[in-house]
């Protein structure tokens, strides 16, 4: 893994907390996770191609580019999710840590 590597993969891992955050605060299905990590990796492939000189077509890069902004994209969702429905529905649920909650009166 190269500098630009890291550095362009973090960039790029701000983009998919947003994304993460906007799809749960918007209430969507975490399927929709899929084809915008898949994108912003396509999007960091450019990028690494066209200001660093790196592989563009890198199946390897593109796979690890991938991978990671999901997970990111997705632990940021999940997050954002359990706050979304603690705080519409508080009288129904309570955290039950970062990314969970459960209903009010279960046993933890």
């Amino acid at each position: 893994m190269t500098p630009s590597f890291i550095g362009m993969t973090i960039l790029f891992a701000a983009a998919a907390v947003a994304t993460g955050q906007a799809l749960a605060r918007n209430w969507r299905r975490a399927a929709q996770l899929v084809p915008y990590a898949l994108l912003l990796a396509a999007g960091e492939r450019f990028l690494l191609y066209a200001l660093y000189g790196d592989e563009l077509l890198s199946i390897g890069g593109y796979a690890v580019a991938a991978v990671l902004l999901y997970a990111v994209a997705a632990l940021t969702y999940r997050a954002t999710l359990a706050g979304r429905m603690t705080a519409q529905y508080p009288w129904l649920y309570e955290r039950a840590g970062l990314f969970w909650w459960r209903e009010r009166g279960q046993p933890r």
